[in-house]
């Protein structure tokens, strides 16, 4: 591909900046991109602005005035609206300039979003991330790519600002289908951690030291050492939304479904997360589903933030 990222000189564009699209445009600023930037509640921009962004008033707007336009947003609908609605990015880009969609969506619309680029000569990429908040603010995602090679080769220096796994899987969905299997471990995976820090909490044990012990081992999981502390200490403000792991796992069944696959480990992480939105806490964190499965046992756990 004939696009070459340069600081300075190449303009970015950023639709998104909530938990984590916010550090990880940052990113790029800090390295040097001029960066025009959208969100639909204006004041999450304010800080990015004051450091020099441009604040657009639409997606298209983001087009107009950028070489690569980056989304990370919430829902599918969100993905299809930014970038194919009457107001989005394709309606302002400019044949040679490429798409970004770093959030987790739909396969099937990462290759339609990339047919209605090409039609238009402009390149698109499903890159979706994993990490959390944590991972975005300290720049070391891992970011799993799909589409041509030509085009996610031209855009490693970009991708390289933000994370330190960046694999390209494929052709356009790829990556998305990748983020799938992602987010399929990990909802197992916090059934495990919720479930264990609960026995120790009820069997009398130091919750801490409790993870001293099992973190570096075999049971050893992301999960357990980035959220089991925050899980001891209260903390279930949101790195990962829980309303927007529901739309992952909700994917993730289609798919499977579509494939003809039974995965009943998904099925019932999908089911308990239900409750968890249930309960009111769609808008915590993933790890949240620890206070549900307290619930569920008639257990006080003792820095419930709801009892404060």
């Amino acid at each position: 591909m004939a696009l070459e990222i340069v600081p300075g000189k190449t303009r970015i564009g950023w639709i998104g900046t909530g938990v984590m699209g916010r550090s990880m445009v940052g990113h790029l600023m800090a390295a040097g991109y001029e960066a025009t930037v959208y969100n639909r509640s204006a004041s999450k921009t304010d800080d990015l602005v004051a450091r020099g962004a441009r604040r657009a008033d639409s997606p298209r707007a983001v087009a107009e005035a950028s070489d690569i336009i980056f989304a990370i947003v919430g829902f599918p609908k969100d993905v299809r609206e930014v970038f194919l609605g009457a107001d989005g990015a394709l309606a302002g880009a400019r044949s040679g300039s490429v798409f970004v969609d770093m959030t987790t969506s739909e396969p099937s619309l990462a290759v339609e979003i990339y047919n209605a680029a090409k039609a238009k000569g402009v390149e698109s990429v499903d890159a979706p991330v994993s990490g959390g908040d944590i991972g975005a603010k300290e720049a070391r995602l891992s970011i799993m790519i799909g589409g041509d090679k030509p085009v996610v080769d031209a855009l490693q220096p970009l991708f390289s600002v933000m994370g330190k796994t960046i694999i390209h899987q494929g052709g356009p969905g790829a990556g998305q289908h990748t983020k799938t299997v992602n987010q399929i471990l990990i909802s197992t995976n916090m059934i495990g951690v919720c479930e264990a820090l609960l026995y120790a909490y009820k069997a009398g044990l130091d919750l801490e030291t409790v993870l001293q012990s099992v973190s570096p081992g075999a049971a050893g999981s992301w999960s357990l050492s980035n959220l089991g502390p925050r899980m001891i200490a209260g903390n279930f403000d949101p790195g990962f939304f829980v309303e927007h792991f529901l739309k992952d796992m909700g994917i993730a069944l289609s798919e499977s479904r579509r494939m003809g696959l039974a995965l009943p480990g998904l099925a019932l992480a999908e089911q308990l997360y239900r409750a968890v939105e249930a309960q009111g806490m769609g808008r915590n964190g993933t790890h949240a589903l620890l206070l549900a499965l307290a619930q569920l046992s008639n257990v006080d756990w003792p820095s419930d933030p709801r009892k404060k």
